[in-house]
């Protein structure tokens, strides 16, 4: 049986598409996905991600037992900040990315829908002495993404709420808010590349702030958006994508993500093999690659040398709305990692040229 968001029977309603992702029945798209990708870049897109998981850590060592957990500082995340992090193995394999947001007299943790119980047991295994409480609210709490350039704009002068602060909300801040009348959390965060806002409330007044979120301005503001554009409109930032720039045996070094790595802040789980990985350097790496040949490379395709042998594969390709050509990003030998480096990407089962480009393809608008 797939899970279902509390805005199942809205999205059916709306016409929305609807597949299977990491268990769940969720929207691919609306109207389409270039349309909603392109209303995110250009005005605002509001997205269902109450598939995600949400955890609530407090207590005296609440601090302590995050900074054992993850690779990021958590002791820099002041109240009402909040932070990328990467829970790693012993090995240094990613188990997954998160946020954590530091609350008045707690920690929330948002955690990809596919990984909620793996994660959940991860923390609970990992447990030991530490003085901590921890909730899962994902059930409790509704999480909707309301993102794009108007979106500060427009939540701002939502009617009914005491929204007007948020215009001096800043990048990665968190904090709380009455919004359509009901107490919620808002956070400048997300998944897109753009300015915008993540929003928590009781799950059972999602259908209501859905739709008066979509009222929002003159008509057509706001589109509703489906996981197709969240995916192009992600990856033209370059923003990882768990089981694809990074899983269990990809490491944060060969992702790119060694900013997100604090090996002088004390001992957590992965820093003696992160060291490691650090001072000899990765074997593999991603990197972003352009097409020199027809053809649109998708993921987990293959990828060989100029020699004809395999190396590696496509982690996520498509044709970037943005910019109007086929892109990827592939994992490949650190050698060919380089801008200028070339290989083949088998594509229907024939050889195609690629040249590796810098990474992101789209620079990010956040506001700073």
């Amino acid at each position: 049986m797939l899970q279902r968001t509390p805005l199942f029977a809205t999205h059916v309603a709306m016409g929305a598409r609807m597949v299977e992702f990491g268990g769940w029945e969720m929207p691919v798209q609306y109207r389409g996905i270039i349309e909603e990708h392109q209303a995110v870049r250009q005005r605002a897109g509001l997205f269902d991600i109450c598939h995600m998981g949400r955890f609530l850590v407090r207590g005296p060592q609440a601090e302590e037992f995050l900074d054992y957990l993850v690779s990021s500082n958590v002791a820099a995340i002041g109240p009402g900040q909040s932070n990328y992090g990467l829970l790693c193995r012993p090995d240094g394999g990613i188990v997954d990315d998160i946020f954590i947001y530091h609350l008045d007299h707690e920690f929330l943790v948002v955690v990809n829908a596919s990984n909620r119980q793996k994660d959940w047991e991860w923390l609970q295994q990992h447990r030991g002495s530490f003085a901590v409480e921890m909730e899962d609210y994902s059930e409790q709490w509704a999480m909707l993404a309301l993102q794009g350039p108007a979106a500060e704009m427009l939540l701002a002068a939502a009617p009914d709420s005491a929204t007007a602060h948020l215009a001096d909300l800043p990048f990665h801040g968190v904090t709380r808010a009455n919004l359509f009348g009901l107490e919620s959390l808002i956070a400048r965060t997300g998944y897109t590349g753009e300015d915008g806002f993540e929003l928590f409330f009781a799950a059972e007044h999602a259908p209501t702030v859905w739709s008066r979120l979509l009222e929002l301005g003159e008509p057509g503001s706001v589109q509703a958006c489906g996981l197709g554009a969240r995916d192009s409109l992600r990856f033209e930032p370059c923003l990882a994508l768990y089981g694809h720039e990074i899983s269990d045996t990809i490491n944060p070094y060969e992702a790119r993500l060694g900013w997100v790595v604090k090996l002088d802040k004390g001992d957590f789980i992965g820093r003696a093999s992160l060291a490691q990985i650090k001072a000899q350097g990765p074997v593999r790496k991603l990197t972003g690659f352009e097409l020199l040949g027809r053809g649109v490379a998708r993921g987990d395709y293959p990828i060989q040398s100029l020699e004809g042998q395999a190396v590696g594969y496509v982690t996520t390709g498509m044709p970037a709305p943005t910019l109007g050509r086929p892109l990827g990003i592939a994992l490949v030998p650190t050698a060919l990692s380089g801008e200028g480096s070339e290989f083949d990407i088998i594509i229907r089962e024939k050889p195609v040229r690629a040249r590796a480009i810098k990474m992101p393809f789209y620079k990010p608008r956040y506001k700073k």
